[in-house]
């Protein structure tokens, strides 16, 4: 009797033990599943600040596809999460411009595009931009209102950034590196994924597609 009892009890105990580990390995796999899913695949962030307006409002939850990057490479007109070149422990969003052998002049306010390869140069539609943005892309500080020519003639590797906000966004035009020198491009490796849809307010919930530039 004593026996049976005994058995029954280190049964019990031997389920218990069963059922933990069971319990932890679960955990563990489900960790490493969001961890992958994470690292390689898509990721939340929240947009801090009015750099991206009207596109990206501040506060909102943003779904960004890192797969995207993993497998190709971001292309004019993309909006992407990225770390600036003086810092990275910040992520910023801004929408890509400039390409590798992209030359993105500024002048009058617009924007104008020599694509990599090609000789004519072209004014880039921007109809993202809203009323108080169109027309005021000036030279650091953005409020500027210089109208004289700058140029940029994008490294390989690399790429010409700037917010949606063209009279409030730090981007491009006013990044620097660590010896505070004028670092306006950002390397492919700083890209961190392409801005997949809005995912909060509910209300907003919508895909975010890359614009047709025409070329």
């Amino acid at each position: 009797m004593h026996l049976s009892i005994l058995r029954q009890m280190m049964q019990k105990k031997h389920s218990l033990w069963f059922h933990l580990f069971d319990v932890v390995l679960n955990i563990v796999i489900i960790v490493a599943i969001v961890g992958v899913i994470r690292t390689f695949l898509v990721s939340p962030f929240q947009v801090e600040g009015s750099s991206m307006v009207n596109t990206l409002e501040h506060k909102e939850y943003i779904i960004i596809n890192k797969l995207a990057y993993h497998i190709g490479d971001p292309k004019n007109g993309d909006v992407v999460v990225f770390r600036p070149p003086s810092d990275n422990k910040k992520h910023y969003v801004k929408r890509v411009i400039g390409t590798p052998g992209d030359t993105v002049i500024l002048r009058g306010g617009k924007v104008y595009i020599i694509k990599s390869g090609e000789n004519e140069e072209m004014l880039l539609p921007e109809l993202y931009l809203n009323e108080r943005n169109q027309g005021k892309t000036f030279q650091h500080p953005p409020t500027s209102g210089n109208i004289r020519e700058i140029i940029y003639e994008v490294p390989e590797g690399e790429y010409l950034l700037l917010g949606d906000n063209r009279q409030g966004s730090l981007d491009s035009r006013s990044f620097t590196d660590e010896n505070n020198d004028p670092s306006p491009f950002v390397p492919r490796k700083n890209m961190k994924g392409l801005v997949w849809f809005i995912a909060l307010p509910i209300t907003k919930i919508h895909a975010l597609e890359t614009p047709n530039y025409g070329f």
